[in-house]
């Protein structure tokens, strides 16, 4: 178990570098890895232009139900959602209002606080965090500290919400620590999803 946690703290200092378990490093970044679309949570922070009307330009925060007010469209939907999703829907819902076609719509996450996931059981630093951009079950378990030295590595699960329904998701740490990497894929290093709780026991 020792060689385990040598091996794990060495492919977790090459992967994420300075990465730290601190609030403020945690924030640093707060876009998504290249590739990887950035959607909207509850709790996040965005910001809202519709350019040549300074009344329709805003900062507003996702209430709990997933939604927020905006001016002249009512109640939008944003849970779930791309940026450009809000986009098109904040333009449809203003074009009643214009002759002619709507000034351009931009939205963008100005916080992305709504993105939460939690790390229970035998790690060196349990905690709820906000990494202000998406990861994968190893760096999740990174952020937290790593692992401790009795922890089972074999049995990591992630706990998921899905609906009123929770599911439990297999994690192959201990094949990324073997140098089992050619053989492993997404499904075996899930990206954790917010309100995810990964659970080392």
């Amino acid at each position: 178990m020792a060689r385990i946690n040598i091996y794990l703290a060495l492919l977790l200092a090459i992967a994420f570098g300075a990465f730290g378990s601190t609030a403020s490093a945690q924030q640093a970044s707060q876009a998504a890895p290249t590739g990887v679309a950035y959607r909207i949570n509850p709790g996040d922070e965005i910001d809202v232009l519709v350019w040549g009307d300074e009344r329709l330009q805003r900062s507003v925060r996702v209430l709990p139900d997933g939604t927020f007010a905006f001016p002249l469209v009512g109640q939008v939907v944003a849970a779930g959602r791309l940026p450009s999703e809000l986009e098109r829907i904040i333009t449809a819902g203003l074009q009643p209002q214009y002759r002619g076609s709507v000034p351009q719509v931009t939205v963008s996450v100005k916080n992305p606080t709504g993105f939460q996931f939690s790390v229970v059981g035998k790690v060196k630093g349990p905690g709820t965090f906000t990494p202000g951009r998406y990861v994968n079950a190893l760096e999740a378990l990174s952020i937290a500290g790593g692992a401790t030295e009795f922890a089972d590595l074999g049995n990591i699960r992630i706990i998921r919400k899905s609906g009123s329904d929770l599911l439990t998701i297999r994690v192959r740490i201990v094949d990324a620590l073997r140098g089992s990497g050619g053989r492993l894929n997404s499904n075996d290093i899930p990206q954790i999803l917010s309100g995810d709780t990964l659970v080392v026991p």
